[in-house]
């Protein structure tokens, strides 16, 4: 990876930051394009979030890692086919990173016509460039693409029946970058990850919601009866999965599941915080119809071509970020 040039498109927010600090540490050049309108606090309804200075603080503290790592991060809104085209040209990456999207599902739910421009569009630019000089093109998709798991497990092969607007736009990202393999010979790695958490997450996943609201003496409610299984990832675990995707000439025109590999209850993660948060009160309510039933993905494919190890359960990376959350909470106190 060593003087690689990676463009991380949307690479301000969870995954992306904490992706480019990993693939500077490993010698490549990444650089940044990102709006800031996604990862930004005004992109939250005022009700949506009850301490806005912890978010602020979170989003502010993403740039200060960049900065002080010296990553560059360009401004520019990737739906601006023209601006974009030319930022592309002037960088000339090695590889593409796309990870520009609204990344939660109740949310692109209830503003399709945001989650199609920010997630599809912006593809369509980065695809377009990419087709000229066949540009490595990374493409973050989701679990969220199979639907319902038909089994305990999903692999590669697995039918996709994505429901809802999130998991159906991730599905036809799939499907375009695939097209453009077809007609254009780019060579493409899709990757889906699943049930994310970590640090600096502001993305309302439950692993974040969760430590959130403990730390702030907020009661937690649970969609369901907290028995639904997920395939909870360690963020390092994901980053670390994706550098081996840049560095291996195995991941080119593949798709890989990038996950722990073993799912784990609702319930066992709440056990884990009701540790560390021993005063906590946990509320159940009807589960959402549009969130599909899921459980393990696995992950044996990318074991076996790129020596992926993910290494963190929930019972070590969860108590990492809860203790990281614990140290940034008292910082802001």
């Amino acid at each position: 990876m060593k003087n690689k040039k990676i463009l991380l498109v949307g690479g301000c927010g969870f995954i992306g930051h904490n992706l480019a600090i990993h693939l500077k540490n490993k010698g490549a050049i990444p650089v940044i394009i990102d709006s800031l309108a996604v990862n930004n606090i005004l992109s939250f309804a005022d009700n949506e979030i009850k301490n806005k200075k912890l978010y602020s603080s979170i989003l502010n503290n993403r740039i200060e890692l960049l900065n002080s790592n010296q990553i560059k991060l360009i401004i520019q809104d990737a739906r601006d086919y023209h601006a974009v085209s030319k930022i592309y040209n002037e960088i000339k990456p090695d590889i593409i990173i796309h990870l520009a999207a609204v990344s939660h599902a109740n949310k692109s739910n209830k503003d399709p016509h945001s989650t199609f421009d920010h997630s599809f569009r912006t593809l369509e630019n980065t695809l377009d460039y990419a087709r000229v000089n066949k540009t490595h093109t990374i493409y973050m998709s989701s679990s969220m693409v199979y639907g319902n798991f038909d089994s305990q497990d999903v692999n590669e092969e697995s039918p996709c029946k994505p429901i809802g607007i999130y998991g159906t736009l991730k599905y036809s990202g799939e499907l375009l970058v695939k097209a453009y393999n077809q007609i254009f010979d780019l060579p493409y790695t899709i990757i889906r990850p699943s049930a994310l958490y970590g640090e600096r997450c502001v993305s309302r996943r439950v692993g974040q919601i969760f430590i959130e609201n403990a730390i702030q003496g907020i009661d937690i409610t649970i969609n369901g009866d907290g028995e639904e299984k997920l395939d909870f990832t360690y963020i390092e675990d994901l980053i670390t999965g994706i550098g081996l995707c840049c560095e291996k000439d195995k991941a080119l025109n593949e798709t890989f599941n990038l996950t722990y590999g073993k799912s784990r209850k609702i319930n066992e993660l709440t056990e884990i915080l009701k540790n560390e948060f021993p005063k906590i009160k946990i509320f159940y309510k009807e589960r959402e119809k549009f969130m599909p039933e899921r459980g393990t993905l696995d992950v044996t494919k990318a074991k076996k071509l790129l020596d992926y190890k993910p290494v963190n359960s929930i019972d070590t990376g969860y108590i990492k970020y809860i203790s990281w959350y614990k140290e940034f909470w008292d910082n802001l106190k």
